[in-house]
């Protein structure tokens, strides 16, 4: 693989997309189809990650339920009482499959504020006021002040808020890792696409193996902060 994109395991932090209640559970008010279906890759994946100290970032949205913050395609709605993701609902908490054990209650109004909150030991919830992670947020920061260089992502609707945070995630010179069967609406053009940017796309059994490997040839590394 071309030594520019190819992946650093031991470097990495996972990402997941908007995997909150209200879009990610059968009957949800915004439900996206396929995402349900994920969520059980998505926490075996996590369940890796936090045995080898991989950092965990959870990205949501959060909609102030005067739709002062909401895209504008979603405005309207929003501003005519639909309560998606609003907060201090149990719609705009993340799934509990992608939740880590004895996880810290959701701070929203610091979270609209900016804050990255820690919820469980290197694990992190992220606020974002659009489709891309890093768009008005100090995600970039926080990565590299870690030394995080290399991107797994993983969530909710692949065509949307997933794909234009991997390409911003390109735009800043990070590795990158699409996990093809833990983001919900992957399709075959897209997958294409995203290739021809230099993301990696794995399977998440192909995933772990490598991670498998990567730590344990790599005992003695610094530790991770």
């Amino acid at each position: 693989m071309n030594p520019y994109i190819q992946p650093n395991l031991v470097t990495s932090a996972l990402l997941t997309i908007d995997t909150q209640n209200d879009f990610s559970l059968p009957g949800a008010p915004a439900e996206i189809p396929g995402t349900s279906e994920v969520l059980p890759v998505m926490g075996h994946l996590l369940e890796q990650c936090r045995a080898h100290g991989i950092p965990v970032i959870h990205v949501i949205r959060i909609y102030e339920r005067d739709g002062s913050n909401a895209d504008l395609c979603r405005k309207e709605m929003i501003e005519a009482g639909a309560a998606i993701a609003a907060p201090g609902t149990w719609g705009a908490d993340l799934a509990d499959a992608i939740k880590p054990p004895h996880a810290e209650e959701l701070r929203f109004e610091a979270l609209l504020g900016g804050e990255i909150q820690a919820i469980g030991e290197r694990e992190w919830v992220l606020y974002k006021s659009r489709w891309g992670a890093f768009y008005n947020t100090q995600l970039e920061d926080f990565l590299k002040e870690r030394g995080i260089d290399t991107l797994i992502f993983t969530g909710c609707n692949f065509p949307n808020c997933p794909r234009t945070s991997m390409y911003e995630a390109s735009e800043r010179d990070f590795k990158a890792i699409m996990v093809e069967d833990a983001i919900s609406g992957v399709y075959e053009k897209g997958k294409e696409e995203i290739r021809n940017i230099g993301i990696s796309i794995y399977d998440s059994a192909f995933l772990i193996k490598d991670m498998n490997q990567a730590f344990a040839q790599s005992q003695d590394l610094p530790a991770r902060r």
